[in-house]
């Protein structure tokens, strides 16, 4: 192509970023989206759903980390999860580099995700692919849910598109009611919010809605430089008390006995502890009695 070609991201109607491309390296519409990745000139191989930016090889270290490894390491002995969506891998391969994770299910309900990121976007997953503790479903996310046992999960891993198109239905109260019953009783359940300089009835709503079921609800930063408008956040929600509030000391204990201390490039013991701590503005996004 030649240099002069640009991407622009569509995310927001009057608001955006472009990228200069490389090259594209695929473009199909699976059944629910519409998929496309190109090689970039600064963020190396990017991915996008419906003109929206999914992941870029140089920073997707920033969400998949945070989002996976801060619910582990806060329940402290998470030995069963659960991924919804997430189809590019990443999620699963920072769960399975938790050596106490004994199971990890991942329900993808776009085949075609998983197929190109593994043809396209190979570093991603790495070899989580064929890791012998993974369980790679095809499927609804949401019917997955509803017919899992009771307690059958410690950890819920919610990595999924805003709350339109073949993301909403997992905004819903019906889905929280049923991460609340299929988690074990220090169980926690995850999910990206959006940025909330941009987005911030996206938090607001998805909390209220958890809060319906868990009796603590928070949220989290991180800050991607591809999820434009700020930090994102990454919404917290607990069965029981204090797992958003945990030292950095107990942290790094925790990290260590995983197996992931010293191999991360944006998580630490001081980075997670920190990310629970709000600026107003977000915070304001956050129930009222909402709580650590």
């Amino acid at each position: 192509m030649s240099a002069d070609v640009w991407l622009n991201e569509t995310l927001y109607p009057d608001w955006g970023q472009r990228f200069r491309v490389v090259r594209e390296l695929a473009r199909v519409k699976s059944a629910f989206q519409d998929i496309m990745i190109f090689e970039s000139a600064r963020h190396g191989r990017v991915m996008l759903l419906d003109g929206v930016v999914q992941i870029t090889e140089a920073d997707e270290f920033v969400y998949q980390e945070m989002i996976a490894h801060v619910p582990l390491l806060a329940h402290g002995a998470a030995g069963r999860v659960l991924i919804i969506g997430a189809g590019d891998g990443g999620v699963l391969r920072r769960v399975l580099s938790h050596r106490g994770v004994a199971r990890a299910v991942m329900v993808e309900i776009d085949g075609e995700v998983i197929r190109l990121a593994r043809e396209f976007l190979p570093d991603i997953a790495g070899d989580a692919w064929n890791d012998r503790r993974a369980e790679v479903i095809v499927g609804d996310g949401i019917d997955y849910v509803a017919r899992a046992a009771d307690g059958s999960f410690d950890v819920i891993i919610v990595d999924s598109t805003d709350p339109i198109g073949v993301g909403e239905v997992l905004f819903t109260d019906s889905f929280y009611r049923h991460c609340a019953r299929i988690l074990t009783p220090c169980g926690i359940v995850v999910n990206q919010c959006g940025v909330p300089f941009m987005q911030q009835d996206e938090l607001r709503e998805t909390s209220a809605r958890r809060a319906r079921f868990f009796p603590h609800v928070s949220a989290y930063l991180a800050a991607v430089p591809t999820y434009a408008g700020g930090f994102m956040t990454l919404g917290f929600a607990a069965k029981a008390a204090g797992l958003a509030d945990l030292a950095p000391t107990e942290l790094r204990v925790r990290a260590e006995t995983a197996g992931i201390l010293g191999t991360t490039r944006y998580w630490s013991p001081e980075i997670h502890a920190a990310s629970f701590q709000l600026p107003p503005f977000i915070a304001a996004c956050l129930p009222e009695s909402a709580s650590g």
